[in-house]
């Protein structure tokens, strides 16, 4: 791969990575020269990559999973929903429009913004939670290949929750969100953050690393660069609290510790509240993109 912020092939530092979730396979992480950008290197095809998504444990895919984690996993869902419906409406300054969430999962933003008056449509890949989103939220899910026919300067807001770093081309959903958003519209991105206090914690057991499922490993500073690159500026960051708690209890899973439960959620409690002091080393992080306009 080249880098998905600056094209180049200027590989800096390297390191391996292991598929803890799924495949324990080792996959090769690189750092751009150029950038700073770290990506993972020769990943699965995207006729490939399916496969390793193939896991009731992947919960964003499946809400018929039972068990501690999963419960967890929904609880915190449940809270974070208003989180992000009020942050939206809040900062884009709208109480309703239109909204597009790409990666929609199983429909739960959907549902929510529906229910707060706003005219909703999804886009999900997997074909399961596609389904599921359709019934659960009663609106209109598409496959991705379906974003080119949407007409353009169509949307008021474009969310994408922890999405961005699955796709094998980010900049080409850059190019489509700028065409399909209307002027002065805003971008919704959540991302995981490669600096973040957790990330330095757990090294290669952090949880959010996710190889081979997550492509593209942003800091607040490359995802600066790539944003300006993309035709954005960022006008707006903020934290996704409760996601610290959830990466570390994984990690602490993925070393196989005793307790993982309760040593993840003592630890992330801790990083998290060194993160108030420091916002860029916060786990997972919102940012609010607006187009550029023309000089």
């Amino acid at each position: 791969m080249r880098c998905p912020v600056c094209d180049t092939e200027n590989i800096g530092e390297q390191f391996e990575i292991t598929d803890l979730f799924l495949s324990q396979e080792i996959f090769e992480l690189v750092k751009c020269g150029t950038c700073g950008m770290v990506y993972t290197n020769n990943p699965p095809t995207p006729a490939e990559i399916g496969k390793y998504y193939n896991s009731e444990e992947y919960l964003s895919h499946n809400d018929k999973v039972s068990g501690l984690m999963s419960f967890m996993y929904r609880g915190a869902r449940g809270i974070m929903l208003q989180y992000k419906r009020k942050s939206v409406e809040k900062i884009s300054g709208l109480k309703g429009g239109k909204i597009l969430d790409i990666g929609c999962g199983t429909g739960h933003f959907l549902l929510e913004m529906r229910q707060a008056g706003w005219n909703v449509i999804g886009v999900e890949i997997n074909d399961n939670a596609r389904e599921q989103a359709k019934s659960f939220a009663g609106v209109e899910v598409m496959e991705p290949s379906g974003l080119n026919e949407l007409p353009a300067k169509e949307y008021d807001v474009i969310t994408l929750w922890h999405v961005l770093e699955h796709f094998h081309d980010p900049k080409n959903y850059m190019k489509e969100i700028r065409r399909l958003l209307k002027p002065g519209g805003t971008c919704v991105i959540a991302l995981p953050n490669i600096d973040s206090f957790d990330a330095l914690h757990y090294g290669g057991y952090w949880a959010a690393y996710d190889v081979p499922r997550h492509l593209s490993h942003f800091s607040p500073d490359t995802f600066q660069k790539f944003a300006v690159r993309s035709g954005f500026i960022i006008f707006k960051i903020k934290p996704l609290p409760l996601d610290v708690l959830y990466i570390s209890i994984l990690s602490e899973k993925q070393k196989k510790s005793l307790l993982p439960l309760c040593k993840g959620f003592f630890i992330g409690k801790w990083l998290w509240l060194r993160s108030l002091f420091n916002k860029n080393k916060t786990s997972s992080l919102i940012y609010f993109l607006r187009q550029k306009t023309e000089e």
